[in-house]
């Protein structure tokens, strides 16, 4: 397919994808992966503006993700958090790791990459669908982003510990991460409150946020690392700012506007475009048996806990913490970069994750959303 017809593709399918999500009443990011999927193996291909704008969509979703905790309940919830998250890690992890290696007979490097892999929980797609069924300011949407961060901290550390070589670069990335955190977090005030720059048309503050994102892009690539996890810390403490006044609010709102807009549609489209059906097909019982692990050993790991600490959202929460994406798109992408994986097991695992981000989001908002009154009062106490 040419060059120059790929941009409106593309922009066919983010427009059709926000009419059957409202026609459905699914998350868009559910639709925009399946139409991603169907174009992928109908022909069209990605080009590197759209690998660049996926990446920075993805980031630009954690650092929202981040943002809209509350900093306050997290820290009362932080046993809570620590106890769903680390065993939403740890039961997919160790289960996929001895099916992959033992039974099906890959290599150990293999075997931990489908551990790690399957081990995390998506933020992008819990966020999105949070967002999207006004479930982001409830008790339970912080529980959710809270766990799903602990959770996708596991995956990070394994990924670093099993595979990472550090260089002087990794330093440099961490040491800048750090820093910009750090000012961020202190004098973005200067930013957002300064009158000369509120409500312009040319939204200065936007172009701050990404700046901020783009800096952190820059210097993970040349650290081979990954700018998820500073961005989501730095949404995070970053949080106070947009609560602070009405005006930071906005400011939030208007970039969560850019974002669904073009920025993240393209990520999850060019999520489903990866995926190879010919090659999932011809091991399909392995895709099947990987993904049953996945939701299974998820279900073992954070049921129980999301019953116990979230009982009018256990099997919501449960089933938003069985998706998996971002981070195990990132763990399966190096593992076939520096050849510890096969272009089979990558496109076999990389499936699990898109099926992963789609079947238990559609289960969860069919038939388990949180619907009681209690569950729907923002934890600042505003509806």
């Amino acid at each position: 397919m040419g060059a120059d017809i790929t941009p409106l593709v593309i922009g066919l399918l983010i427009f059709i994808s926000s009419l059957f999500s409202l026609k459905l009443g699914l998350s868009v990011a559910i639709i925009e992966i399946l139409l991603g999927v169907a174009a992928g193996n109908l022909g069209l291909t990605t080009e590197e503006w759209m690998i660049y704008f996926a990446n920075f969509g993805g980031i630009l979703l954690t650092f929202l993700a981040g943002a809209e905790i509350d900093t306050g309940l997290m820290k009362k919830k932080i046993k809570e958090s620590l106890l769903i998250g680390f065993f939403s890690f740890l039961t997919p992890f160790i289960t996929a790791f001895l099916y992959t290696y033992y039974y099906a007979g890959w290599s150990l490097t293999a075997s931990l990459i489908a551990g790690t892999a399957l081990s995390e929980t998506s933020i992008a797609v819990v966020y999105s669908v949070l967002l999207e069924t006004n479930l982001s300011k409830t008790m339970v949407g912080n529980m959710l982003m809270s766990s799903t961060f602990i959770t996708n901290m596991g995956t990070a550390v394994m990924l670093s510990i099993l595979f990472a070589r550090p260089t002087l670069y990794t330093a440099i990335f961490i040491a800048v991460s750090i820093v910009v955190i750090f000012l961020a977090t202190n004098f973005s005030h200067y930013v957002f409150d300064n009158p000369k720059l509120k409500n312009k048309v040319i939204e200065p503050e936007i172009k701050y946020i990404f700046l901020l994102l783009l800096v952190f892009i820059y210097f993970a690539n040349l650290g081979a690392g990954h700018a998820i996890l500073p961005a989501f810390v730095l949404g995070l403490f970053m949080s106070k700012h947009f609560a602070e006044t009405l005006e930071t609010k906005v400011v939030k709102n208007r970039l969560r506007t850019v974002a669904f807009a073009i920025i993240t549609p393209i990520f999850f489209i060019v999520v489903g475009m990866k995926v190879s059906l010919s090659l999932i097909m011809s091991a399909i019982g392995l895709f099947a048996t990987l993904l049953a692990i996945k939701q299974l050993s998820k279900f073992l790991g954070v049921y129980f806990l999301a019953k116990k600490y979230i009982p009018k959202g256990g099997m919501y929460t449960t089933l938003l913490l069985s998706t998996g994406l971002t981070f195990g798109l990132i763990a399966v992408i190096f593992g076939l970069h520096s050849g510890f994986i096969s272009e089979l097991q990558y496109s076999v695992l990389t499936g699990v994750l898109i099926a992963s981000a789609v079947i238990p989001t559609f289960i969860a908002q069919k038939w388990f959303m949180p619907v009681h009154a209690e569950d729907l009062v923002e934890v600042n106490g505003n509806r």
